[in-house]
């Protein structure tokens, strides 16, 4: 059985040192490990971005895609293999900024996949201008006199668009980070799952302190049901999106896949493809 050590390479992340991205890393191999998969079996897309990077850094399967197309990418793979375990990852500008439409309609389809997004409230790779879920008011490189832009709360939307696996956890809680993790890949259907992984170089407002002191961890409020919608979305409202946990689960969704018509439970890649010349003959007919 695969352990953690098999989920790593001989590449060296080239994030700064602090950079929340490494327990995100982490914390995915340590789930995939503990789950008991092989690194053949699993699949990560990324984006771009500094988190975007993270596809080199497991080893799997992997593609580094571009600005804000990893959901796209990540869903074909899952249909054209539906025995792999793929996982897209990305950061608040990959996903919620360019990308922020895939995300929409992959919520809507429910394929199964599940989506880490690494939200440090920031571009970092393009040097510190300010993302989608920077605050109001919030000074950047693009704003230095304050972003007069209300910031775009990843869990409210989803939850209104209607997804059936909601989560979100912090870099510094790595125990967990991994146990949302699996319970999102356990999950049949689309799984969001986002992270508050702090920016050390560009974003100063933001930091490890700044979230414990003001993020709610849901596993330690008493009687928090996640199946409860209308409390999940309460929650998110009243906490300005500033919570971690499972906030939402329903698993009354059927996945995409299994409303397909014909869809093979053989997946494509072991099908044989070659076609019979005989019916490739018949089809030309068709058009001569």
């Amino acid at each position: 059985m695969a352990t953690v050590k098999d989920f790593r390479n001989d590449i060296r992340p080239n994030w700064c040192p602090g950079c929340g991205d490494f327990s995100v890393q982490a914390s995915i191999q340590r789930a995939l490990a503990s789950m008991g998969k092989e690194p053949h079996e699993v699949a990560i897309i990324s984006g771009i971005g500094c988190s975007g990077r993270i596809s080199g850094y497991v080893n799997s399967y992997g593609f580094h895609g571009v600005h804000g197309r990893a959901l796209p990418t990540a869903q074909g793979v899952k249909l054209a293999n539906r025995d792999l375990t793929v996982i897209a990852a990305g950061g608040d500008g990959d996903g919620f900024g360019i990308g922020l439409n895939h995300f929409m309609h992959a919520v809507r389809r429910n394929i199964d996949i599940t989506y880490i997004t690494m939200d440090n409230q920031i571009y970092g790779l393009t040097k510190g201008q300010h993302s989608p879920t920077s605050a109001h008011g919030f000074k950047a490189k693009t704003t230095p006199a304050g972003n007069i832009e209300n910031a775009l709360v990843p869990t409210q939307i989803a939850l209104a668009a209607g997804i059936g696996f909601l989560a979100q956890g912090f870099s510094s809680d790595v125990n967990q980070l991994v146990s949302l993790i699996e319970q999102g890949i356990n999950y049949k259907g689309f799984a969001l799952i986002n992270v508050f992984s702090p920016c050390v170089t560009y974003n100063k407002i933001n930091t490890y302190d700044f979230f414990r002191e003001n993020v709610k961890n849901l596993d330690k409020v008493e009687g928090y049901d996640p199946t409860d919608r209308a409390n999940a979305m309460k929650t998110i409202i009243e906490t300005n999106g500033f919570c971690t946990g499972l906030i939402y689960r329903d698993d009354s969704r059927v996945p995409y896949q299994n409303q397909i018509p014909g869809y093979r439970e053989e997946p494509i890649v072991k099908l044989d493809l070659n076609l019979d010349e005989s019916v490739f003959e018949a089809a030309l007919k068709e058009f001569a």
